[in-house]
């Protein structure tokens, strides 16, 4: 590889040799398009190679910071915002993001074809991550997110002056029935926003900092023309999403808390205490319904662990994707860090595409639990989209989704399928003569999906939204956070909560993954329009009941739409794969026997929620 000193040399001689030849233009017209055309190839050529060089030590970089955490070690810290720096520099080039635009200005005399214009355009938002424009503000950007990361995946959760940890902490809120105890284990939860809350505010700042420079109002607003969106086509999309299902929301949450009034013998509550959920931020709640027969936890736990993430495997292979790469399993981190390890890393699972190319990784914890089986097929569906894009045909700056979505909704739909029955009874994981409440099973299936988009497409979104586009002061962060988790979530904290604690802070996303929750949401929208897809078009199957399990021709329709990762325009792709524009009309008629079914249920009770959601605050 060429050292970005001489990249900048050759780059600069061609730019005189083209400045020179357009001395006489009437005689060299057709020359200088050409001399410019090849300038458009090599500049290409050379970016790929050279992102690919600096997105590589970033990556490695980062995966070290998050996977091998020891308490006041700075040399792993610093060696990641060395790498950090470098790519940022590489990235946010002056001259790099100048030539690009210069190109993009000429695309039409140059004649540049779509490849070319939208690797391009993905160069420019690049350069918006950490523009040289902004000059020190990206080298201070980078530690604090650093620093941010250390603080996270470092704290020391304590209960009863005893160390547990993030799984313990679910485990809890996810099975235990005594209010006291759960009470202590969600406060437990929260401290952690103490030691975040400064470091929040500091990378507001150096994030909206960072991105002025080049004609961003905002890292919100950064973050959104991703998608070819405004700020305001983005929250007109998000609140857009949250309106159209509202109406079994609000149902869903009528049943719940009743459901859960009854559970811990106290009168019904306006809004949920936030503590009674089985989530850390109330954003599933399936937990509330146990299927009878659906039990996994015993079979998996005499399984094991590594049992859920080969079977994961078995499962891409047995639709016709390829075995994993052998280095995938030798430099994962799947399983949780034994307590005595010396060090910890990042619990929150994330699947990891370190070269743009062959070196995947993931990061999990897996315990074998109904849970992690899940989020396992979840997280290679990550693995096996960064492999499917992975190909000649889409340069290195392109391998990603067609939008940030899609990579949810395929992760999320694999996680969904490996819960059906018929998936499940191929397995032998249920008795095959099984017989279920299939209402309970879409009231399950509901409290995870329908319940997640106001959490992701409100509180989030609206969070941040807030946070970054109109920079809510420091002293009003948990005031926003608990008026947005009431107003979208019809949740509350079970205590008062000062602003001496950071509550949004708690959540991995608002500082490592920020601005752009609404992905989640968004892609929960595309899963349900590809499910419908593979279920009605290609099995023939029920969309409550299918079975994906050896169907080969579901896994090519998957790797058709895989395959092309940005090179192409996600809203046509959407179209020519599934012949739909982005709807959540199939997520509607996938729950819509439950919504007579939960009508039934709560009348003659109180509802809470308004009849239409409010974005008036």
């Amino acid at each position: 590889m060429m050292s970005m000193n001489t990249y900048k040399m050759m780059f600069s001689t061609a730019l005189l040799s083209l400045m020179a030849s357009c001395s006489n233009p009437s005689a060299n017209k057709e020359k200088n398009t050409d001399a410019e055309k090849a300038a458009v190839d090599s500049f290409l050529l050379n970016y790929n190679q050279q992102f690919q060089k600096y997105l590589t030590a970033s990556n490695e970089g980062q995966w070290a910071l998050n996977t091998h955490i020891v308490a006041n070690d700075t040399a792993t810290e610093k060696a990641a915002a060395k790498a950090d720096e470098a790519m940022a520099a590489f990235t946010g080039s002056k001259s790099i993001s100048d030539k690009a635009s210069y190109f993009l200005q000429k695309k039409d005399s140059l004649q540049l074809n779509d490849l070319q214009v939208r690797q391009l355009h993905a160069i420019l938002f690049n350069a918006g991550a950490n523009p040289e424009a902004a000059g020190d503000i990206v080298k201070q950007k980078i530690a604090a997110q650093n620093k941010q990361t250390g603080l996270l995946y470092g704290f020391k959760f304590s209960l009863n002056g005893k160390e547990i940890t993030p799984n313990d902490i679910d485990a809890a809120l996810e099975k235990s029935t005594n209010e006291k105890e759960r009470l202590a284990v969600w406060l437990a939860s929260k401290e952690v926003g103490k030691a975040l809350k400064n470091g929040l505010t500091d990378l507001r700042n150096l994030r909206n900092k960072s991105v002025q420079p080049l004609g961003y109002s905002d890292f919100f607003s950064y973050q959104a023309s991703e998608y070819g969106m405004s700020t305001e086509d983005l929250m007109q999309t998000t609140r857009g999403m949250i309106k159209d299902i509202w109406p079994l929301y609000r149902e869903l949450h009528t049943w719940a808390r009743y459901e859960l009034a009854k559970k811990y013998n106290k009168p019904v509550p306006d809004y949920i205490p936030a503590h009674w959920l089985p989530n850390r931020w109330g954003q599933e709640w399936s937990q509330l319904v146990e299927v009878k027969g659906f039990d996994l936890d015993p079979y998996l736990k005499k399984q094991g662990a590594e049992w859920i993430v080969k079977t994961s495997e078995a499962f891409y292979k047995s639709i016709g994707f390829d075995s994993l790469p052998q280095t995938f399993w030798e430099r994962s981190s799947l399983y949780p860090v034994a307590p005595n390890a010396g060090y910890k890393k990042n619990t929150h699972a994330s699947a990891w595409h370190i070269d743009n190319d062959k070196d995947v990784r993931s990061l999990m914890s897996v315990v074998p639990n109904t849970e992690w089986w899940s989020t396992a097929l979840h997280e290679l569906g990550h693995i096996y989209y960064y492999l499917s894009y992975s190909n000649p045909s889409v340069p290195i700056v392109l391998r990603s989704g067609a939008n940030r979505a899609y990579h949810e909704a395929f992760g999320t739909m694999m996680g969904m399928a490996s819960l059906q029955k018929p998936f499940l009874q191929h397995l032998n994981m249920v008795d095959k003569n099984l017989k279920t409440n299939d209402t309970l099973i879409l009231l399950k299936e509901a409290l995870q999906y329908i319940v997640h988009i106001p959490w992701g497409s409100g509180t989030m979104t609206e969070f941040e939204y807030n946070l970054y586009s109109k920079n809510t002061a420091p002293n009003q962060y948990n005031k926003l956070w608990w008026d947005l988790v009431k107003r979208f979530q019809g949740i509350e904290p079970p205590v008062a909560r000062n602003e001496d604690y950071c509550d949004a802070a708690t959540k991995t996303h608002i500082n490592d993954d920020a601005a752009q929750y609404y992905d989640y949401s968004m892609s929960n929208v595309l899963l349900f329009q590809f499910h419908q897809h593979i279920a009605q078009d290609i099995l023939k199957q029920d969309p409550h009941a299918t079975n994906y399990w050896g169907n080969k021709e579901v896994g090519a329709f998957l790797q058709t739409v895989m395959k092309p990762g940005a090179s192409v325009d996600w809203r046509e792709h959407l179209k020519k794969s599934i012949g739909q524009d982005f709807s959540a009309k199939p997520m509607l008629e996938y729950f819509s026997p439950l919504m007579n079914y939960l009508k039934r249920i709560n009348a003659g009770r109180k509802y809470t929620l308004p009849e239409q959601p409010d974005f008036n605050y």
